[in-house]
């Protein structure tokens, strides 16, 4: 069902949203805002259902519970950036045709866009030579010519080596935001998010489990399966507590009160993944090289870290219950 919601900044708005796939429930009593002005991304794993909710929401999946109101115009950039056998100006300018901008209006329209997205250059290429990242960029600038009031995108980065996503990334920040349009971006990788958002939904099996701030959420997650999704792959045993830690948390010092053993050692560009194994648990960290070896013995120090009381059985089967705590 498609109601108006009455407050005017408020593009989309979501009320305990369930959605079917077939027989399947993919998503269950989802319930959000997004308002003009303002860029949310859904972050999750594989088969968190992302995709399905960000369907459900532009009206092309039908809504099996609940309600969603969009106010003025949507555009939809989907996964897969397809385009169609002409130049790249010809791409974006049947997408304004479609959209019905008069013709007087589309290659300024068209040109303003690639050059947001920094594709201009590419106006007089044939479609079929472009790279992947320059398809997305002429994806992502279809979807912008629109100028819609709703901006929805599903994954805009997926499948780009790390050098090129990281040089789009940086062009989308500029070109996706606008005061006057609300934006939902469905993203995989938690940098990505970060860059991006304003305010993040993470959906786990279908569940929305977190939503805040991407800063608020990833100093003091809600619970312990946010705080893993979100990079705490630490973790030390109190008595009645746990310490989730991500690497930042964790720092070698020969002055540090804990003592470790090195028990894996994953170079990385920059240094050394260290897997640190202590008395009340496991660490990880990232040291400069040369770091330690498989086997030695470190000083650790930490630097913070958040702690979640063990559950009780109840608790084990609601994760509302779970109350998180800074060290």
């Amino acid at each position: 069902m498609t109601a108006v919601d009455p407050d005017p900044e408020t593009l989309v708005g979501c009320d305990q949203l369930t959605v079917r796939r077939g027989d399947r429930e993919v998503v269950r009593d989802v319930t959000f805002e997004l308002r003009a002005g303002e860029i949310l991304a859904v972050l999750g794993p594989n088969g968190a259902g992302k995709s399905t909710l960000l369907d459900a929401v532009a009206g092309a999946l039908p809504v099996a519970a609940g309600r969603v109101s969009r106010r003025g115009r949507v555009a939809v950039a989907l996964q897969s950036p397809d385009l169609a056998r002409r130049s790249v100006l010809a791409n974006v300018v049947l997408a304004l045709s479609w959209w019905g901008v008069p013709r007087s209006e589309r290659r300024n329209r068209a040109l303003e866009a690639l050059r947001l997205i920094s594709a201009e250059h590419l106006a007089t290429r044939a479609a079929g030579t472009l790279s992947g990242g320059e398809r997305r960029r002429v994806h992502l600038a279809r979807t912008i010519a629109l100028r819609p009031d709703v901006l929805m995108l599903d994954e805009p980065f997926a499948g780009l080596d790390a050098e090129v996503r990281a040089t789009l990334l940086e062009d989308a920040v500029s070109a996706i935001r606008s005061a006057a349009r609300a934006t939902l971006i469905v993203v995989h990788d938690r940098a990505e998010a970060w860059a991006l958002a304003d305010r993040l939904l993470i959906l786990i099996d279908g569940e929305l489990v977190a939503a805040g701030a991407p800063r608020e959420l990833l100093e003091q997650p809600p619970s312990p399966t946010v705080a893993r999704f979100l990079g705490y792959d630490g973790a030390l045993d109190d008595p009645g507590e746990t310490l989730l830690t991500r690497p930042a948390h964790v720092a070698l010092d020969r002055a540090g009160p804990l003592t470790a053993r090195v028990t894996r050692a994953v170079p990385l560009e920059d240094g050394m993944r260290l897997e640190l194994q202590l008395e009340r648990g496991k660490l990880y960290t990232v040291a400069p090289i040369p770091s330690p070896v498989v086997g030695d013995q470190v000083r650790v120090r930490l630097l913070g870290g958040v702690r979640f009381p063990h559950p009780t059985p109840e608790a084990e089967h609601d994760q509302s219950g779970w109350t998180a705590t800074t060290p």
